[in-house]
């Protein structure tokens, strides 16, 4: 389960377009981005995303 902390930052990735979620992506210096319903997220999945955040 997320502790609210961590709900409230996999929010904060989400983004209404692919483009906003590949600039995050560039951010993050990881590649892709993936579908999380009709929102997007950076990375290539959410392990991928979780590893970049742990290391920015």
């Amino acid at each position: 389960m997320l502790t609210s902390s961590a709900a409230e930052a996999h929010r904060k990735g989400m983004f209404k377009t692919k483009q906003d979620a590949e600039k995050r992506a560039a951010e993050l210096k990881c590649k892709g981005t993936f579908a999380m319903g009709s929102l997007w997220m950076p990375c290539a999945n959410e392990q991928a995303l979780h590893k970049s955040l742990q290391n920015n």
